[in-house]
């Protein structure tokens, strides 16, 4: 544990109140225009089910991405709290990609205006489901950090759309479903 005031190595150093908002949603625009071009080389296989991931289907687990994304990207200059866990399921996402690229594109628009509006980072309220009972609680964030999470959580979910893709034959961009630390690692190894 670093007890020093010296940034731990490799960590950015900021200062107290400094808007991250920025550089997460740019990261977060990242990884959907990757996405998007994941969708476009795996039309074919986009609906098909995966047996050894619970039947699921690219379309499934992208059409999860993008409500964690919208819920966080909703955040901004709202009241209501995120809520990750009342989402529609079985919408045009999960079956057609040019919906699924509507929507990217869609989302990818809203992460521009947040950082070209010069938003501020600021608390918000998110509800998480803990039980299968509907138990719920209510906690303090910001808008950064959710988006870092549903940064991170699609990145889970993109790990299992590229074996779907893998278990069907089509092709999965380099990087595609591996966290930014697992590429650092690898790019560290190599040298």
């Amino acid at each position: 544990m670093n007890t020093s005031n010296q940034p731990t190595q490799g960590m950015t150093e900021t200062k107290p109140g400094a808007c991250e908002l920025a550089r997460v949603a740019s990261c977060a625009d990242a990884l959907l225009t990757q996405c998007r071009a994941f969708v476009e080389g795996t039309r074919a296989v986009f609906t098909l089910p995966c047996a050894s991931l619970m039947n699921s289907t690219i379309g499934q687990h992208l059409r999860h991405n993008l409500d964690h994304f919208g819920a966080a990207i909703g955040a901004f200059g709202c009241a209501d709290p995120v809520d990750y866990d009342h989402r529609e399921r079985g919408t045009p996402v999960e079956t057609d990609p040019d919906a699924a690229i509507a929507v990217l594109d869609d989302l990818r628009e809203r992460l521009d205006a947040l950082r070209s509006g010069g938003a501020r980072d600021g608390e918000i309220t998110v509800r998480m489901m803990l039980t299968a009972g509907g138990e719920e609680a209510a906690l303090r964030s910001t808008l950064s950090r959710e988006l870092a999470f549903a940064s991170h959580h699609a990145i889970h979910h993109h790990a299992m759309m590229a074996a779907i893709a893998h278990a069907h034959g089509a092709p999965v961009p380099p990087g595609f479903g591996k966290a930014p630390s697992t590429l650092h690692h690898e790019t560290v190894a190599t040298r």
